[in-house]
């Protein structure tokens, strides 16, 4: 695929653009746009051609078009040793449709609201540990927020021993993915050849395998597996009627009466864990770090939740009548957007803002640089949550949770979890920013996220 007309793009070799797309991405992603415009070709080892478009045209193109022609889940099959064959962020066609629409009543309406107090609890509880007047970095934090939230009402599970061991070892598996070389193998090489090293590696002298990335990555992956495993096979030995998603999905149906397999059950649920608390997570520490270098946005913010809130707790309620909050987050996610690029896999020749595009080749909406451009964004550089309140952004020109049939499913979830999660903080909590503290965007695995983990200072508990 070399020799195709393709966009122009860098002309450095796959190795060394794999290398910037790693170590700096938004630099490498702003050089492509100043040099070569709205669409440009780059090029990782190991991977096929990708054609990233930042023009609103093309995004709608993309998103709109047949599912069955451009494939979302083969585009990002790379994630496979990771996420599982069965994640719903692999899968395309009719498995696809089948997946999402048995997940989907779990994650809007009525179920929603109920989380909410789920939320504020586990915020209300994760601030009471913060320590007073000692730098500390706030996206861990958050992290650890985001994970017991999704424990508790994706997987149904409360405190106990297996809690504690199946926490402790999906934030070891989110360390170890956060790897650059990780990345690097994980785009580079399929998951059966990973597999072979590693198995290879693990019987090496003195168990030397056993401190390498891949391998201890491994290990903890198939202990997750076992304890997924045993709990879906407890629960099916013994139904319950909880509001958790797992209980939900055991009883799910397809449109011929068949139920998910363990082995479906447990890629979905590591994928809702996993996905459902880092991402959030990020997003949450850029808006901290944004209330916290704009005073007259934070001021805004926070007289709003105290006028709505009062003396709190934060309530599922609250969360339609804090029209600014919203607006800050979506302001967040237009400039500092965790996951920068939407992945679509052309399965034959497609024509995409007038260029004519191969098979084989990826198509990628850049969420980044769409986000960015000043045709679209007045200002684009500002932060200014006001636009929000003023305009309706159409899903081509904003999407920070992808588009068409493969957005997120969980959008709502996210949505609606950090408006209570920043809310209980802006009530419970006063954050600042070391003075001189400069913070940098820095890639965790496929996301972005702010540099040393945001540090911060608690100085008071309100």
């Amino acid at each position: 695929m070399q020799n195709l007309k393709l966009p122009p793009g860098p002309d450095q070799s796959s190795i060394v653009q794999l290398m910037h797309w790693i170590s700096r991405p938004i630099p490498f992603l702003e050089d492509c746009a100043r040099r070569y415009g709205d669409a440009f070709t780059v090029r990782f080892s190991g991977q096929p051609p990708i054609v990233m478009f930042t023009h609103p045209n093309a995004v709608k193109e993309i998103f709109v078009a047949d599912p069955e022609e451009l494939y979302a889940g083969e585009a990002n099959g790379f994630m496979e040793g990771l996420l599982g064959k069965n994640s719903l962020l692999l899968l395309d066609g009719t498995r696809h449709r089948r997946e999402r629409k048995l997940m989907m009543p779990s994650f809007h309406g009525e179920r929603m609201t109920a989380y909410g107090d789920v939320m504020a609890d586990v915020t209300s509880r994760a601030i009471s540990r913060w320590p007073l007047n000692e730098r500390f970095a706030i996206e861990p934090e958050m992290q650890e927020i985001t994970l017991d939230v999704m424990m508790r009402t994706v997987f149904g599970i409360e405190e106990g021993a297996g809690f504690d061991r199946l926490r402790a070892l999906l934030a070891g598996i989110v360390g170890h993915a956060a790897s650059p070389l990780l990345l690097m193998l994980s785009l580079g090489m399929s998951p059966d050849r990973i597999r072979k090293i590693c198995a290879k590696l693990d019987v090496a002298p003195f168990g030397v395998g056993r401190f390498l990335p891949p391998v201890s990555l491994f290990r903890m992956l198939q202990e997750t597996d076992a304890l997924l495993l045993a709990e879906i096979a407890r629960r099916r030995s013994s139904p319950s009627k909880g509001n958790d998603v797992l209980s939900t999905l055991i009883d799910a149906r397809d449109d011929d009466g068949h139920p998910l397999s363990d082995v479906e059950l447990r890629d979905t649920m590591f994928t809702l864990l996993f996905t459902g608390h880092e991402t959030p997570a990020m997003t949450l520490a850029w808006v901290v770090f944004r209330l916290l270098t704009e005073p007259a946005v934070f001021e805004a913010v926070k007289d709003e939740v105290g006028r709505v809130v009062g003396q709190g707790p934060v309530r599922a309620e609250h969360v339609g009548q804090l029209p600014y909050l919203d607006a800050t987050i979506k302001e967040t996610m237009r400039l500092c957007p965790t996951i920068p690029i939407v992945v679509r896999k052309l399965k034959r020749p497609m024509t995409i803002q007038g260029l004519e595009l191969p098979a084989g080749v990826v198509a990628s909406p850049c969420v980044y640089l769409t986000h960015r451009r000043g045709d679209i964004w007045e200002d684009p550089e500002r932060f200014f949550p006001e636009r929000f309140l003023t305009r309706r952004s159409t899903p081509y020109e904003f999407f920070p949770f992808g588009g068409g049939v493969r957005r997120c499913l969980g959008m709502a979830f996210a949505n609606f979890e950090m408006k209570i999660v920043l809310a209980e903080i802006l009530r419970q909590a006063t954050l600042t920013i070391p003075q001189g503290k400069q913070i940098k965007v820095v890639r965790r695995g496929v996301a972005l996220a702010p540099s040393e983990g945001l540090p911060v200072l608690l100085t008071a508990r309100n």
